[in-house]
């Protein structure tokens, strides 16, 4: 683009550019802008025809943008949150504040950071209302997209390895993360379980009937991959979607299952629960929150993962 282009260029066109790279598709970044499709369809002919590049090519139901467009959106992105920030920066006083969160998580990191999250809003934010989605996937990439949720909070080992594997190719990522904390799995049994006053070996767990808790249903786990390491394997006889559902079960029979150390005191069930050490190496699990990078009107959802951060830290306080 000459200078002369440049001058004459709209600069409303690089909003709906940087909206349709956020989305990847032209009728999200619509509903974004509040404008019609054809509009955001319009201003993306009137910015190619200016660059003189494609910038889009449909792809399944979105659009994937060209290397051009790669290149120019980390530009155009932080030029457009600079000037939103001088112009009309984006105030969020919680105490005022009226506005509705929407978290996913499951029941066992509910149990965790709400109550203590819960004491935040209602001491420092009492206009502000949440809802919490239960999370059914290790991979919640697509309902941040879709704008089902603000923030899903949970494991998500091979997401975030993705991501930085993007980032250190140079592609532009589209979410953020932050660690939470840090927790243990630990083998559970009812108190008087054969298995409750032995050693618990490598044999006698994969001996024994096992019950696994998976958000999407999959009866394979991390756990069974990490058996499969070591070319050993477990029977799984019970797929549930939740954890205080596990626990419940395992209480009533005699089923081995896997729960979060933390968790075990916050289900009322203690009492009648054996822990033991797994007889095999599982890495610590990390409980990240991940959401969709939100440009220039970030303040409400940064007080948020604030407020987030310091539920966690009430129960693992050297968070890090």
């Amino acid at each position: 683009m000459t200078p002369h282009g440049f001058h004459q260029l709209d600069l409303n066109l690089l909003r709906v550019f940087d909206e349709v790279m956020a989305e990847r598709s032209l009728t999200r970044a619509a509903h974004k802008l509040a404008i019609t499709q054809p509009a955001v369809s319009n201003a993306m002919r009137r910015l190619r025809e200016a660059l003189d590049d494609e910038l889009l090519v449909r792809h399944g139901q979105g659009v994937q943008p060209t290397p051009r467009a790669l290149a120019l959106w980390p530009a155009v992105r932080g030029a457009l949150a600079q000037l939103q920030q001088t112009l009309a920066p984006d105030p969020f006083d919680p105490a005022t504040a009226n506005h509705t969160f929407v978290l996913a998580m499951a029941d066992a990191t509910a149990s965790t950071l709400i109550p203590a999250l819960h004491t935040i809003l209602e001491r420092e934010a009492p206009g502000i209302s949440l809802r919490v989605l239960p999370l059914t996937t290790r991979d919640p990439r697509q309902l941040l997209e879709d704008g089902e949720a603000d923030i899903a909070v949970g494991y998500f080992p091979a997401v975030l390895a993705d991501l930085t594997a993007r980032e250190q190719s140079g592609d532009v990522v589209g979410f953020e993360s932050r660690r939470l904390y840090a927790s243990a799995y630990i083998c559970v049994m009812r108190e008087g379980h054969p298995l409750a006053h032995v050693p618990l070996t490598l044999d006698n767990y994969c001996a024994a009937r096992h019950m696994l808790v998976s958000f999407s249903g999959r009866s394979f786990g991390f756990i069974d991959e990490a058996l499969a390491s070591l070319g050993r394997k477990r029977q799984v006889v019970l797929t549930v979607n939740q954890f205080f559902t596990a626990g419940r079960v395992v209480v009533q029979s005699d089923l081995l299952t896997i729960l979060p150390r933390h968790f075990v005191p916050v289900t009322g069930m203690a009492g009648s629960l054996a822990l033991r050490e797994l007889p095999f190496h599982v890495p610590p699990v990390h409980v990240d929150a991940l959401w969709r990078h939100r440009g220039p009107q970030a303040n409400a959802g940064n007080w948020l993962l604030q407020a987030l951060f310091r539920s966690a830290q009430t129960t693992f306080p050297s968070a890090p």
